[in-house]
């Protein structure tokens, strides 16, 4: 719709002074008189009224008139689809009109022809002929008939297909309608990902620009706030707003941000506890390095009166300072009773896209993430919900035959994945050199203690002891994310040792998959081949994890697998899920290919059941009674424990924003820490400069600078490889009281 534009009522019957769509045209006003109409390009009418009232009028019409002119486009162009939907469904029928209509004219064609046949033989018949050949003639007019038949019958079939096709019309034409429209939404919705993506580039850019300017120089304030997901999006989590604006920092402008943190590590650093800081306020401190962090990850702080702290990195109330403070002065004692569940999880959206939009095909170890993708568990604490079901390996240790204690091996290798169902969430990474012990020798007859003794590539040691075993592991991984999917590919060998046989077993782990991560619901997959190897006697036992699968009728997340000898012939079969339960049984006879043999087997026996999770664990991210205690503060722990981590703390009690001002702050002073140890100085100028050094490359030699407190750098007799030992001495510190050599982390 156009509408024609004059300017004053005589020349309304004389000329017009142009027209405009009012399709996407914008209307406002300048003054009590004035009315600015645009179309965003090259035209631009400025109208006059004689009066405000008239003006608002215009205003109001001109309105009413866009709100038709856009409801008429829509109306329009739902016509022209279901229009060009039906021209098609038409088309098709018109199309199998016609073929059918050949085919009926080859049927009345074979068939005239098979007459002519059918009469030409029989009149063969009333000739005298052989006899032989008169059975030939009426074998022929036996062929003859049936291929009248066949093609009576085809030209039949075809019809009523021709009758279905058109009574299925209009479901064809609904269905095809919902795939445009849902084409048509993705395309909008890839369309409003590529628009975000360029402001916040061209937000970068100005910011990169501004930064080198003078501090005088005042730059316009921009907020921006994350996408709001639609119907497809099917994450809750904590709101993750970014508020980008222009860095003001009143005091302390000439220092760098990573010299307000030096300063503020050599306080934390220096044993004999002084240090000459220009820092004096604490108030002023926390906000000082609340804005070195941020201008360190490339955000900005406004540091308004009225506002002295963003949406994403706000300061920690008193009430966070108090919960935290709280929770450590009553440390859980021997005779209390354990905790069967933690805080439910805060429900707020989060549009994930605009998080992980540029991590598509990198290592997630490597990129800080915000705790809203997190479970309030470390990566330490969560490998030690391995060992939830090591009655398995109490009933491995009582076999006298290895195959069939093989056979319960591959059972607890199987049970450790039965969390990993519905837990989506990402643990927190370790810092380094921070540990995490979990003694439950009065419950379930074991201890273990983990540490974190490399950064990049993130390792994370583990040494874990029963009544009759022993198991330790180093637990490394590689994490990709493909767009639909996120990849975890564990790299390090897990170690189980049974002193009473002799007997030791290696395995590794297999490959976890989290499927849609941006639309749709979340689900975890475990795919790839596991061989557990019994080192003593050379028999292994091969597990297969078989990928989900839509098409499929068999059982889905299935595990079978089988223990065999050095000779290469099956002892025992695993059958079962990775879910739920396993069930192992002796072969009694096997015969085809190892690949796919064909078994006879003695009664199976249940080697595992998964315990059923408590019906409301959805609330607090379906955490299993032991995941729940996992964080639980316990007396006399290391003060590197990462039951002490503030961020971890902090959003278990569901105060996320303040965890993440925490876990910022941590990785920080982790990265100047490590710098520190790597250099061997103090001057903070020499500190800057090894700030300029690529992260990965210091990272690595941060490994080198700092060795790990309770484990060491060894070679393993079993596999021949690089590993690290427990030395034992942490339970022996902690006996005594004593954690001088631990570093401060938190």
């Amino acid at each position: 719709m156009f509408y024609k534009l004059f300017v004053t009522q005589a020349e309304i019957s004389q000329l017009c002074r142009g027209t405009i769509s009012l399709n996407g045209a914008t209307i406002h006003t300048e003054d009590s008189c004035t009315i600015v109409i645009s179309n965003g390009g090259t035209q631009t009418f400025h109208l006059r009224a004689t009066s405000e009232v008239e003006r608002q009028r215009w205003v109001t019409e001109l309105e009413l008139a866009k709100a038709r002119e856009i409801g008429h486009t829509n109306t329009d162009r739902s016509k022209e689809k279901e229009l060009s939907a039906n021209l098609e469904v038409s088309s098709v029928v018109s199309s199998l009109n016609t073929k059918l209509s050949e085919l009926r004219s080859q049927s009345e064609i074979i068939s005239k022809h098979s007459k002519a046949l059918q009469r030409c033989l029989t009149e063969l018949e009333t000739i005298d002929i052989p006899p032989d050949v008169s059975t030939k003639i009426k074998a022929w007019m036996e062929r003859a008939n049936l291929i009248r038949i066949a093609s009576v019958g085809m030209v039949t079939n075809c019809s009523e297909y021709l009758d279905l096709a058109q009574s299925q019309g209009n479901k064809w034409q609904k269905m095809l309608y919902n795939e445009r429209r849902q084409r048509i939404q993705l395309v909008e919705m890839v369309d409003q990902i590529a628009r975000e993506q360029t402001v916040l580039e061209h937000v970068a850019n100005n910011d990169k620009q501004g930064d080198s300017t003078d501090e005088d120089d005042a730059s316009d304030s921009c907020e921006f706030f994350d996408a709001q997901g639609g119907d497809s999006f099917d994450v809750t989590t904590n709101n993750y707003l970014v508020n980008c604006q222009s860095q003001n920092i009143i005091q302390h402008k000439s220092l760098s941000s990573s010299q307000v943190l030096e300063k503020l590590v050599n306080e934390e650093l220096d044993c004999s506890g002084g240090s000459s800081s220009d820092i004096d306020d604490p108030a002023e401190s926390s906000a000082i390095l609340t804005a070195a962090i941020c201008s360190s990850t490339g955000l900005n702080t406004d540091r308004d009166e009225n506002n002295k702290s963003s949406r994403m990195f706000p300061q920690l109330s008193e009430h966070a300072k108090k919960m935290l403070e709280d929770v450590i002065k009553h440390p859980l004692k021997q005779k209390d009773k354990r905790r069967c569940r933690v805080p439910d999880k805060p429900n707020h959206p989060l549009h994930i896209w605009s998080i992980l939009k540029n991590c598509i095909g990198k290592d997630l170890s490597k990129i800080p993430m915000p705790v809203n993708f997190s479970e309030p568990l470390s990566m330490l604490q969560r490998i030690t919900e391995d060992f939830e079901y090591s009655n398995i390996l109490d009933t491995a240790a009582q076999c006298k035959d290895s195959f069939e204690q093989m056979a319960y091996v591959a059972a607890f290798t199987i049970s450790s994945y039965s969390t990993t169902v519905n837990r989506t969430s990402k643990p927190f990474n370790p810092l380094l050199g921070e540990t995490y012990e979990c003694d439950r020798t009065s419950d379930f007859g074991w201890k273990a203690f983990n540490e974190q003794v490399s950064h990049h590539p993130p390792i994370s040691a583990q040494y874990c002891s029963g009544k009759e075993w022993s198991c330790w592991q180093e637990f490394s991984m590689s994490s990709k994310f493909r767009g639909k999917y996120l990849q975890a590919i564990p790299n390090g060998i897990a170690h189980l040792d049974f002193p009473a046989s002799g007997n030791h077993y290696t395995w590794t782990k297999v490959t976890t998959t989290v499927h849609n991560i941006i639309v749709g619901k979340l689900w975890v997959d475990q795919t790839g081949d596991m061989t557990i190897t019994n080192h003593k006697d050379g028999s292994k036992c091969r597990l297969s994890y078989i990928p989900y699968s839509y098409f499929t009728r068999d059982q889905q997340r299935k595990v079978k697998g089988y223990v065999m000898d050095k000779d290469n012939e099956i002892k025992w079969v695993i059958n079962g899920t990775w879910d739920n339960k396993v069930e192992i049984a002796p072969v009694t006879k096997f015969e085809g290919p190892i690949e796919s043999p064909t078994c006879q087997t003695g009664s199976y026996i249940i080697a595992w059941q998964r315990q059923a999770p408590p019906p409301d664990n959805e609330k607090y991210y379906y955490f299993t009674v032991l995941a729940s205690q996992l964080n639980e503060i316990e007396e006399g722990i290391a003060p590197t424990d990462s039951r002490l981590r503030p961020d971890q703390r902090l959003m278990e009690f569901g105060l996320w924003d303040e965890a993440n001002i925490e876990k910022l702050r941590l990785e920080e002073f982790q990265r100047v820490r490590n710098r520190k140890a790597n250099a061997g100085v103090t001057d903070s100028n020499q500190i800057n400069e090894n700030e300029e050094e690529d992260d990965e490359t210091v990272q690595e030699n941060d490994n080198s600078a700092i060795k790990p407190l309770w484990f060491k750098r060894d070679v393993c007799k079993w596999t021949k490889k690089p590993c690290f030992t427990f030395t034992h001495e942490y339970w022996e510190c902690k006996q005594k009281g004593d954690w001088s050599r631990c570093p401060s982390l938190f």
